[in-house]
């Protein structure tokens, strides 16, 4: 306890040190081999990656919006159902039945299919953003002169001089947003190049 209570003491005074001297000296960006980037943040963050995201989430709301309506509809069909057994055979009914579950089991499976076909779009888009975003993330590493680039998640303590996390997201913004906008208006709206994501199956009538 006393060990990570001093530890904790040190890199507190490191940091108020260091953020001192870096508030009273206009210092150039850090020297240094390694940089940082928060590749969360530059999906997230960036124009580009949340129009891609805007993209996804109105399909995933239109999904969503397609379930309820299916299940209402799958309600008011059992309802009738339930509500003409008294009239019917029981051999009759028990066809009914077994053929109102089939279809049940038909609509779910394609439903769970789109949902699947989302995420892998969700997880396609993150692959194309990041290799289109790649080679502007090299230009801001050869500036620096850095030879390699971590992620923030796996960096326990760095100095803020050698984040580069805004500098890519305003890089990917004037670069790859204006491009996605240019997509929009000529009416390719296919997002970022990459591999097509194949569209959900139809629902089973």
């Amino acid at each position: 306890m006393r060990r990570a209570a001093l530890f904790a003491c040190l890199v507190w005074a490191g940091l108020s040190h260091g953020t001192s001297a870096i508030a009273q000296e206009a210092r150039p960006p850090l020297r240094s081999p390694f940089v940082i980037l928060d590749e969360a943040r530059l999906f997230s963050d960036s124009r580009f990656g949340q129009e891609l995201l805007d993209r996804i989430e109105a399909e995933t709301a239109a999904l969503v919006a397609e379930n309820r309506k299916i299940e209402n509809e799958l309600s008011v069909e059992e309802r009738d159902l339930t509500a003409q057994r008294p009239q019917l055979a029981p051999d009759e009914f028990r066809k009914l039945a077994e053929a109102f579950d089939d279809k049940v089991v038909a609509i779910r499976r394609a439903q769970d299919t789109k949902t699947r076909v989302l995420a892998q779009k969700r997880e396609s888009a993150q692959q194309d953003f990041y290799r289109e975003a790649l080679p502007l993330i090299a230009e801001l590493v050869a500036e620096r002169g850095a030879v390699a680039v971590l992620d923030r998640s796996a960096v326990l303590l760095s100095a803020d001089q050698i984040d580069i996390t805004e500098a890519a997201i305003a890089l990917v913004d004037a670069r790859l947003a204006k491009d996605l906008a240019t997509d929009d208006e000529t009416g390719d709206g296919e997002g970022p190049r990459g591999d097509a994501v194949p569209p959900a199956p139809a629902d089973t009538p």
